[in-house]
């Protein structure tokens, strides 16, 4: 059973369409990261205290422990993830 909103192929993350609102909830990660869409998307990004954002075609910065969220637009979203290391 899947326990994410997206499946994972390497460093490429797919959230599908069917992905439920329920699913894409307020979280925040262990390392800083990238994340780059692959195609132009009306999906948001929202971080915490700051209003949604669509993602378009736009590579974005999230740091470490930052609470965050998507939001879904239509049709799918590939993105891909790039964790940096904070040793």
């Amino acid at each position: 059973m899947q326990d994410r909103p997206y499946i994972e192929d390497g460093d490429i993350r797919t959230f599908t369409q069917h992905a439920g609102d329920f699913e894409l909830v307020w979280h925040r990660d262990k390392e800083d990261r990238y994340i780059e869409p692959l195609e132009e998307t009306d999906w948001s990004f929202q971080f915490d205290n700051d209003t949604p954002k669509v993602i378009g075609k736009h590579k974005l910065f999230i740091p470490k422990l930052t609470y965050h969220r998507l939001i879904k637009g239509t049709g799918e979203l590939r993105l891909r993830v790039q964790k940096c290391d904070n040793d």
